[in-house]
């Protein structure tokens, strides 16, 4: 049998976990972390500065995943380690790509995501890891998303395709 590009990209049996959870609170300001928060749809996270914006259509942006993985992969490239708060991330996720995820709707907990897009590094990056660091996140930054189906996430949530 011969499967096609889209047969492929359709076959995701792995299942996820949620691993850390970071709030911004406003601009600047430190992350803060907590081990559950509840989802809002067409916010964002109760507690996080995305959620707070009133805009005439549903940001793009309302949450930011990181595959948890790629941790080791930019510290590496950096020759320091990294802490997920400094990536300036929502969520850390494990054992399941994100970018398969990408235009997809998934499912953490009893939320219901749709991704958006794929993240890209900033400026900022440089300020919080050093020197390389813009360069260190390229490929390795994650997905954003919009929150279609609020509700609670914790640590340890299951991360499951809807599709």
């Amino acid at each position: 049998m011969h499967l096609t590009t889209r047969d492929l990209l359709d076959v995701l049996p792995q299942t996820g976990r949620l691993d850390w959870i970071g709030l911004r609170p406003a601009r600047h300001a430190p992350i803060r972390v907590v081990t559950r928060v509840q989802a809002i749809a067409g916010k964002g996270l109760v507690g996080d500065r995305a959620s707070q914006k009133h805009l005439p259509i549903p940001s793009k942006r309302q949450v930011t995943l990181f595959q948890a993985e790629h941790l080791a992969v930019i510290a590496s490239i950096l020759g320091k380690p990294v802490q997920p708060e400094q990536l300036r991330r929502n969520l850390h996720v494990s054992g399941i790509n994100l970018h398969a995820l990408k235009g997809r709707r998934f499912r953490v907990g009893d939320v219901v995501f749709q991704s958006t897009g794929l993240c890209t590094p900033c400026h900022n990056m440089e300020a919080a890891l050093g020197p390389g660091g813009f360069n260190a996140m390229r490929m390795h930054c994650g997905i954003t998303t919009r929150v279609l189906q609020g509700g609670m996430i914790a640590l340890g949530d299951p991360v499951r395709l809807l599709e």
